[in-house]
């Protein structure tokens, strides 16, 4: 006779209590093995875009985007990969591709997973309009997450609950979310727009990482992300220790498998729209509309050998970009017109190659800045030049103050350059940038014109800054603190509250303190400073300076020159292997490259990298008009004559199409007429 089972005992009451048919039916759900389903199968079968997440709305078909597919399967339980890198272009899928394996997950293998963006705004932009109608319609997910309800946590923006895992979504920038709990499955997304240091904890990928480690072999991670720059991307250094995988297709013509390189592409000059790709076994012209066929027999080679053999590194330039997307002739047309501009330049590389951009750093001559210095009337700002900010540096025993003008285009001329003698311990010192913060300038209209923000140091002496800029006031003075390191999301970030002293007492958050990312800005004075200028004759015949030229005026010295351009960017090794850029010193002294930081820093709290074609518009119609100064209101102008206020015209917050159309419609303020 043999022995009873467990669930003869069951049966026969000897052990039985509530619940005990959903511990068996949990039991035997915890034993059953990973699914053998790719996350590309899955995705064919179950997955849905809405039409408001996706510009083709319909069941998913990962012919659409054959590439993807070996991407998606590496993300399958069945594969033994645990790293997957993807450093790509902009808009070729991959982002759909990791909501297909959120919803793999939640259906097919749940456990509990980590979703990771640059900031937790974007995390929640992001849960609202990708991962919300990812489970909408998709009618396998639908009923295995949770319903949001007021009194049920399990459903909420950062955080949804399903039948035996968890999905938490954070951002970068939050230590707390990075380190709420173990994860086995890991989507790090655009991590080349990750901060440097999550609250001053640690690198992101590494708090996010450490998450699984406990999940050992059984873990996944997903890293992808547009590239940046050279050295300083954390994608390309991801790729570069991986298997570096590159998507090879066949020519039509002769069969060669390869994989598209951006030279090979070649149009007319002067004419985009006859851009072919050429083979490069046999040079026959590839036409458009070959490229279907050929992602459809194309597949993923390695080139390298892995450092760590469980990491699997995917690189895809936007010349896969499937029809109806992005095409070799747009492609063509963008780079034609990106051409003059290191800015345009850069961005073409990084979202449609999907490389990185090399910051050559080199600092310009300075006699040849000293050279090509302009003649105009000192203290005056020549025509173009629309607003003022103010850039300062608190040195031991002076604060220097460098007056610059800006115009469309962030083009700028260099109005004045002031040493105040003292330094910060100097009451009299303080008195005196009051008064360079008061001043008025001629502009080219033969009008005045202030200062509509000075950015000033807190390196040193920080607490009497923070004094002295609670005194002048928010609206016209910004604390700043710089941090040497590149930052794509925003080189200003801020304010954030710091304590101050006012008249002997200290001030809980009295002070408004905003960091600036000095590294961003002083590369992109160097790329302005290496712009060319157009001859005498062709200004004459009615050529523009580019947008961003740095104008100098011909009272500047070699010394500020030397300054101006006082610094060199390098990469150097860090003592774990990482290669980094960093600024260095060429000489002991650059006040006025840092005085050019933090003027430049102003400019983009007031909001000008941010106002649309219409507000330079109307700021060139109204100088035009000669618009009496533009300043900021200050506490004297309401006991004088209204001077010139920017407050109508230069928001710090985008505005929506309603707030346009009602600013171009309404009537000359008074200090406009």
């Amino acid at each position: 006779m043999s022995a009873p089972t467990s669930d003869d005992v069951l049966e026969e009451g000897l052990f039985y209590f509530e619940g005990v048919d959903e511990l068996k039916s949990s039991w035997r759900e915890g034993l059953r093995p990973d699914p053998f389903m790719t996350v590309s199968a899955w995705a064919d079968r179950h997955r849905m875009l809405a039409a408001r997440a996706s510009a083709e709305p319909g069941r998913y078909r990962t012919s659409r985007t054959p590439y993807m597919r070996e991407i998606m399967d590496a993300l399958s339980p069945g594969s033994p990969v645990q790293r997957v890198v993807f450093m790509k272009a902009a808009q070729v899928g991959a982002t759909e591709a990791g909501n297909n394996w959120i919803g793999f997950i939640i259906h097919q293998a749940p456990g509990p997973m980590l979703a990771v963006q640059p900031t937790v705004e974007l995390a929640k932009r992001n849960s609202r309009h990708r991962i919300d109608p990812l489970i909408e319609e998709s009618p396998a997910l639908r009923d295995r997450v949770k319903p949001a309800r007021s009194r049920d946590a399990g459903n909420t923006m950062l955080s949804k609950e399903f039948d035996g895992g968890i999905l938490i979504m954070t951002g970068a920038n939050s230590a707390v979310g990075l380190r709420s709990t173990p994860a086995r499955y890991i989507f790090l997304d655009e991590v080349d727009a990750y901060p440097a240091s999550a609250d001053d904890e640690g690198d992101p990928v590494t708090l996010a990482e450490a998450r699984s480690l406990t999940f050992s072999h059984r873990r996944k991670v997903f890293i992808a992300s547009t590239p940046t720059i050279r050295g300083l991307s954390r994608i390309e250094r991801e790729y570069e220790a991986s298997d570096q995988r590159r998507y090879h297709v066949p020519c039509p013509e002769c069969g060669v498998m390869q994989w598209l390189k951006f030279e090979r592409l070649r149009w007319e000059k002067g004419r985009p729209e006859t851009a072919c790709y050429h083979c490069e076994a046999c040079e026959s012209p590839i036409g458009e509309h070959s490229k279907t066929a050929m992602l459809q027999e194309g597949e993923w080679r390695a080139s390298a050998i892995a450092t760590d053999p469980g990491t699997a590194g995917f690189h895809l330039s936007a010349l896969y970009s499937p029809a109806g997307w992005l095409s070799w002739q747009a492609i063509a047309r963008a780079f034609a017109a990106a051409q003059g501009s290191d800015e345009s330049l850069k961005a073409f590389r990084n979202t449609v190659l999907g490389e990185t951009w090399v910051e050559t750093g080199e600092a310009p001559d300075w006699q040849r800045l000293h050279d090509r210095r302009e003649q105009w009337q000192a203290g005056s700002i020549p025509a173009g030049g629309l607003f003022l900010t103010a850039g300062a540096d608190i040195q031991k025993d002076r604060i220097e103050v460098d007056v610059w003008a800006w115009g469309r285009g962030l083009e700028s001329w260099l109005v004045e350059h002031v040493v105040l003698d003292g330094g910060p311990g100097d009451e009299a010192c303080w008195k005196a940038l009051d008064q360079v913060l008061g001043r008025s300038w001629q502009s080219g209209c033969g009008k005045t014109m202030r200062i509509l923000r000075l950015a000033i140091d807190t390196g040193y002496e920080a607490p009497a800054v923070y004094a002295w800029a609670r005194r002048a006031g928010s609206a016209h003075v910004a604390p700043v603190k710089g941090v040497e390191n590149f930052n794509r999301a925003s080189p200003v970030t801020g304010p954030t509250f710091v304590d101050a002293t006012s008249h002997g007492k200290r001030l809980r958050r009295g002070a408004k303190l905003w960091t600036v990312a000095g590294s961003t800005f002083k590369a992109e004075t160097y790329r302005f400073l290496r712009l060319p200028r157009p001859t005498d004759e062709e200004l004459e015949a009615g050529a523009r300076h580019a947008a961003g030229t740095v104008h100098l005026p011909s009272w500047v010295d070699s010394e500020w020159c030397k300054q101006f351009v006082g610094e060199q960017l390098v990469t150097v090794r860090t003592r774990r292997g990482f290669s980094r850029l960093e600024w260095q010193k060429l000489r002991e002294r650059n006040e006025a490259l840092d005085c050019r930081v933090y003027a430049r820093a102003a400019a983009w709290i007031i909001g000008a990298d941010r106002w649309p074609e219409a507000t330079w518009r109307d700021l060139e119609a109204q100088f035009g008009k000669n618009v009496v100064a533009l300043e900021l209101a200050t506490t004297a102008a309401a006991t004088e004559p209204p001077l010139t206020s920017a407050s109508n015209i230069l928001k710090t917050r985008p505005q929506s199409r309603q707030t346009r159309l009602r600013t171009r419609r309404v009537r000359l303020s008074r200090w406009m007429e």
